[in-house]
């Protein structure tokens, strides 16, 4: 009975230790290839766990701007416009969700706006579609329509070449429509 008591003492000992071994910091666990793409699996298959992962990562300012960078990226190589005409209800989600980013952070704002300047100025097609959208929706909006034209007029008179040159278009647009009428 006694070598039975020794041997179970011994066994529970044993089991206590190995039992306390197993725990692991998250960097050592998660420098493990294996046990890391089973972590990501598992968050990217499960929603709720999804939606906690990504308020981690807004919370985190270093996190967010590598998401953002990630984003930009995905728009420059067509990814984004793929994903976003399969889904347009995310589509909605995702301006609206960059339209208050950029109201709340003007470096932001002010990195898109000469990105989309500059990608307008070399893609006469971007161009014309992006105004479209704009018509189309200043049309729908009145009162957005109104902000806009406010914030142009604004723009104009803060950038007096921009103006001279926004003259001269609408003198020429002017004149090609009295000639068209003369017809």
């Amino acid at each position: 009975m006694k070598n039975a008591l020794k041997f179970t003492l011994i066994g529970a000992f044993g089991l206590f230790l190995t039992s306390c071994g197993t725990t692991r910091t998250a960097p050592v666990a998660m420098a493990e290839n294996e046990f890391r793409n089973q972590v990501y699996k598992e968050i990217v298959n499960d929603q709720s766990k999804f939606k906690e992962f990504m308020q981690v990562v807004h919370n985190n300012d270093e996190a967010e701007k590598w998401l953002l960078k990630d984003h930009f990226q995905m728009m420059e190589n067509g990814k984004m416009k793929e994903v976003m005409e399969k889904n347009p209800e995310m589509k909605e989600k995702m301006k609206k969700m960059m339209h208050e980013k950029m109201e709340n952070d003007p470096e932001m704002q002010k990195k898109m706006q000469d990105k989309m300047k500059a990608k307008m100025m070399d893609d006469p097609e971007m161009k014309q579609a992006m105004m479209q959208d704009m018509h189309a929706k200043m049309k729908a909006n009145p009162e957005m329509a109104e902000k806009m034209m406010d914030q142009m007029i604004q723009f104009l008179h803060e950038n007096p070449e921009l103006m001279e040159k926004m003259k001269a278009k609408m003198k020429a647009h002017q004149e090609e429509m009295k000639a068209g009428k003369k017809k």
